[in-house]
Parts: structure tokens; sequence; C-alpha cells
């Protein structure tokens, strides 16, 4: 190989890797000695090698140190061995000789290749590392390379390609090369095999950084973001408030004929987002993060974090939500676990109490003579209690992801049996 075909070769690997020079001389030099002890020499010498920028670009040095009395033949010299290459060596010297051997150059590409690869591929990812080990919990801008499958790979801002996990994917969204996309980067691991980079088109922190992106009174301040559920590619809402009295929050996050917060929904796949008013009073947050349910009452176990959710029987679908999704993104924007119940369950039990007799304790769904498998579908969904499907019809149980009609005729019958 001329040294203009390998420097070349060396300036491009450096471009499309986007490594710096230094690191691949550095990468062929120690797989040249590596080569040359192999073939040649032994693990005990030590070897150099320089490059240069003639044709025979790789010149290798047997280095030994001038002593009074050898120990070491691998390493070691005397005085008058010395002077054969140096005529006025002393003992502490260093003398270095040429011992490249004939046609070295194609036997040491040939044995150095795989090692090269390997160095390069070790320098490509200390340079990932130093590009985005301070970058965590930022926007990413990225081009996707290629598809394969469920996995698609992307490449970064920097030239630097990784994959997108199938579990950070939006559910149902279509990936291409040559698609531009923005990515939330959670995490920068090092592994044994080299840095991790954890990016995510689902985690909810992306939200929030699109929001920063589009509203520049989030980017200054002056409206906060609060609180964010999100099930991604499907909903998400988004609590804010104003430091500013003169600031509608609501009105800006929403923008001029709702084009602010459809420019993020159409990023993320067309993701409903639901921007809803922050506010300290726990009942009326949860009233609003349960939207657009219209709530009858509430009653707070302050100790539990626990909040019964009484609406009259027309609101209890919308309350629930489509596979139990409304309750649970309320549920997990306001960091408490709701109940829906009935409101005819408040009446009897206030009643009940007017009456003198005893509180009964709220039954779960545990005491149903139902399947397990059915049980743990309303769990999933965030009914747990007896009194929250009381009222339910065959057809609002099969909304509930999982629930087909034949179970949810076996519930309702469950239901009616309970005393």
């Amino acid at each position: 190989m001329q040294q203009s075909q390998f420097m070349a070769a060396i300036n491009q690997i450096c471009d499309e890797k986007n490594i710096p020079k230094e690191k691949v001389l550095e990468t062929i030099q120690a797989a040249l000695r590596a080569a040359y002890r192999k073939d040649y020499g032994n693990r005990e010498q030590n070897i150099d090698v320089e490059l240069s920028d003639g044709a025979n670009f790789a010149t290798v040095y047997l280095i030994k140190e001038v002593v009074k009395k050898v120990e070491n033949e691998d390493t070691e010299m005397t005085v008058k061995e010395a002077q054969k290459y140096k005529k006025n060596a002393k003992v502490g010297d260093e003398i270095r000789m040429d011992v490249t051997p004939m046609e070295y150059g194609r036997i040491a590409a040939q044995a150095a290749k795989q090692v090269i690869i390997q160095r390069i591929q070790e320098a490509e990812r200390e340079v990932m590392y130093d590009t985005f080990k301070d970058r965590e919990n930022e926007l990413i801008n990225a081009l996707v390379h290629r598809v394969e499958h469920q996995q698609v790979y992307v490449n970064l801002d920097n030239k630097i390609t990784t994959m997108l996990h199938p579990d950070h994917q939006i559910p149902g969204e279509q990936y291409y090369g040559g698609q531009r996309i923005k990515l939330y980067l959670d995490k920068v691991i090092k592994t044994t095999k080299g840095p991790q980079l954890v990016i995510s088109r689902t985690h909810p922190s992306l939200v929030r950084k699109l929001l920063e992106l589009e509203i520049p009174e989030i980017k200054s301040g002056v409206v906060e973001v609060k609180g964010i559920a999100r099930e991604a590619g499907v909903r998400c809402k988004v609590a804010v408030s104003s430091t500013d009295e003169k600031i509608d929050p609501i009105g800006s996050c929403v923008g001029q004929k709702g084009v602010r917060v459809q420019n993020i929904m159409d990023e993320l796949n067309g993701e409903k987002i639901d921007i809803i008013p922050w506010t300290e009073d726990q009942e009326d947050y949860i009233k609003i993060a349960l939207a657009p349910a219209k709530i009858a009452h509430i009653k707070l176990d302050k100790k539990a974090k626990r909040a019964a959710c009484y609406v009259n029987p027309d609101q209890r679908p919308l309350a629930i939500g489509k596979n139990g999704q409304n309750v649970r993104l309320a549920s997990e924007l306001t960091n408490w676990e709701i109940d829906i119940l009935d409101i005819g369950d408040l009446v009897e039990q206030e009643g009940a109490a007017e009456g003198g007799e005893e509180k009964k304790e709220a039954q779960t769904i545990d005491d149903l003579d139902i399947k397990k498998a059915t049980l743990k579908k309303l769990k999933a969904a965030n009914l747990t209690l007896v009194e929250q499907l009381k009222g339910l019809s065959v057809k609002d149980l099969t909304s509930v992801e999982g629930i087909g009609e034949k179970s949810a005729e076996e519930i309702v019958a469950a239901v009616k049996n309970v005393k």
C-alpha cells in the first residue's frame, strides 16, 4: 500500500467516524507492534513503530537498554554490542535498531486488520461518550439511518449512529430512512461494550422539552410545567401554572387557534395533549385532572393518598376512559390513587351513617366470583373496587383492554350477586 492510499484511507475513516486522526494513527501503530511480536519477535521485546510519508510507511524498531551485565537479552545489551549501532554508546542509553522485515507492510496489514477495526471501534465509543456524557436530559435531533424490522437506527447530530430501542418507540409510529425526528436523551451509561445512549420517543420529558422548544413562556420560566402524565402515541396530560398573573398559562401553551400545541402533537405522531391548570388545592386538582368527566363529590384519604371520586352514572365511562386511560393518567399526574365510584353509593353510605348503621368497608374485586385473568385486567385498568363496577353495562366493560363480551357478562353477573 502506498503512502498516499494509506493516508487517504485514514483521512476517510476520521471523516466518517468523526474521530481524531491522532487516535487512528496510534491505533495503527499499536496494531503493527502486535503483528511484529506475533510473527517475528516475542512479548518481552520493546518494539516501536514509526509511520512516515515514504512508500515504506512503517518502520519497526527494536529498543534495548545499554547495561554493564545483560540479564534479559530481549530488552538489554552490552556497551560493546551497542557501539556497533552508536559509536559513543554508554550504560543507560537506549539503542533503536531497525528490524523492519522485507514485505512487512503487506504482512502487517493482513495481521493487524482486525486489531485496527477493534481499536477504531473503541476510539469511536470514546468519542460518543465524550460527546454525550454532559447532554443527559436534552432534546436531540436525529435522522433515521435505516429500519430493520423493529430495529430503528438513527444518526444523531454528530454523525454517531445508535439504535432507538423498540420499547422507546411510539406505538404505531412508522419510521423510514431519511426521516427527521426529535429524541429525548435520558441516560448515557458506560458498559464493558462501550457507552450506551438511552434515547426515547416515549419518555414524558420529551413532551416537556418540546414544550420548552415551542413555547417561549415556558422556556423563559413565566409558565411552569408542574406535571406530565403520558401514554405515548395516545394521550398526554400536562399541568401548567403561571408566575405572572397577566399571563394565561393555558392560552400560552395552546397558542392562537391551537397552533402551538398542534405542532407538538404533530411531532408526536398525533398524540392528544390535554393542557390543564395546576392548583395547590388537591381536591380541585384531581377534579381538573379527570376532565372531561364531571365529578360530583370527592373524599380524600390524605394518609393513604387515595381519592374516592363519586360520579353520576353517565359520567363513569368518561371518568374511567377507554381501557382505564383517563383515570390512570389523572392518577399519575396528581400522584393520588383514584377510585371512580357511583354517586348512589355515597347516598347509601350517608343514609346508613345517619341511621346509626355501622359503615361497611369497601369491597374489592377480589371478592367477586370471576376468573383470575379477568381480575388482572380490571386491576390494570384501575378498577379495583366492586363499587366502581356497579352500574357499568356489558358495553362499558368491553371498552376495558382485554375484556371481551363473555368476560363482561361474567363481571356484571358477579356484581349483581354481591350482597
